[in-house]
């Protein structure tokens, strides 16, 4: 007879929101399909979050990645559209409870800026941003630093450059290459999806009424449920799409839901298909605070 998952309580935490382009995001959809499903401006660009979860397990507070943050000057915030020069994700942790400083465990899927610059403080002219979650251990798959460390021309510029060397220096730094963790313990299993970036980790968290997939850029947001629907961001697009494939059936079979980090009206959906075959985010729920499972 198989253990119980723990009792866990769920949080959506906001970060910084952002404003990209809308074809990029939506790869080669033509802008006829998918300005069905979102608002775009003049500029054509469409309105994201950066939304990370947290889940509170037991006497741990564990933090699902950190969102884009306010590390960026200002030509940058404006290049990348950044709407905000607060760090709104240390906002959000206060409105719910918690501070950075309660953070325990902090998993990050893989390294681009809008995942993990949220790990840093606001930038301030004349002075370099520290790192925050001074009390973290930090969980990263081996693939994605090494990635992050070692980027290729292509995402070069999504990387925080001397990122890596504060990870590395605080000695909390976990590398994994292999499905779980013993920080997380159990209930916890990493999925590495590679179409995306190199070994991008997707993690399910077993609870009492199926998992929960943290899905990272594997699946950004409700519309990319759709299987056929890419980023111009991604890696290798067709593997992704074959990736996701895997991952979305195995949660529909498990009465899984997944979590989303960029979609700005669908924070957590169920994994759900209608009648021509194609997966669409069911229940869907904009926020979760105190979302017990």
């Amino acid at each position: 007879m198989s253990k119980q998952p723990t009792p866990k309580t769920f949080y959506s935490i906001n970060g910084n929101t952002q404003k990209l382009d809308g074809g990029a995001m939506f790869g080669n959809a033509p802008k006829a399909l998918w300005q069905r499903w979102v608002d775009v401006d003049d500029l054509n660009r469409i309105d994201l979050v950066c939304r990370a979860m947290l889940v509170v397990d037991g006497d741990k507070t564990i933090l699902f990645e950190t969102g884009i943050g306010a590390f960026f000057e200002p030509k940058y915030r404006d290049r990348y559209g950044v709407q905000e020069s607060e760090h709104i994700l240390l906002y959000s942790l206060k409105e719910a409870g918690f501070s950075h400083e309660d953070i325990d465990i902090l998993v990050l899927s893989h390294m681009h800026f809008d995942h993990a610059g949220g790990l840093l403080t606001q930038w301030q002219e004349g002075k370099e941003s520290e790192l925050l979650f001074p009390n973290a251990e930090f969980i990263i798959g081996k693939e994605a630093w090494e990635r992050a460390c070692n980027p290729h021309p292509r995402d070069r510029a999504s990387f925080i450059p001397g990122l890596t060397d504060k990870l590395e220096a605080t000695g909390r730094l976990h590398l994994v290459d292999t499905d779980s963790s013993d920080l997380l313990g159990p209930d916890y299993h990493f999925y590495v999806s590679n179409g995306h970036t190199p070994g991008m980790l997707i993690t399910t968290i077993e609870t009492a009424e199926g998992p929960v997939a943290f899905a990272a850029d594997l699946i950004p947001g409700a519309p990319w449920m759709h299987l056929p629907i890419t980023m111009g961001y991604d890696r290798y697009p067709e593997s992704l799409i074959d990736e996701k494939r895997v991952l979305l059936e195995s949660l529909k079979e498990d009465n899984g839901r997944v979590f989303f980090t960029h979609d700005p009206e669908v924070a957590l959906g169920t994994v759900a298909i209608n009648e021509k075959g194609k997966f669409f985010a069911g229940s869907p729920l904009k926020s979760v605070d105190k979302l017990s499972l």
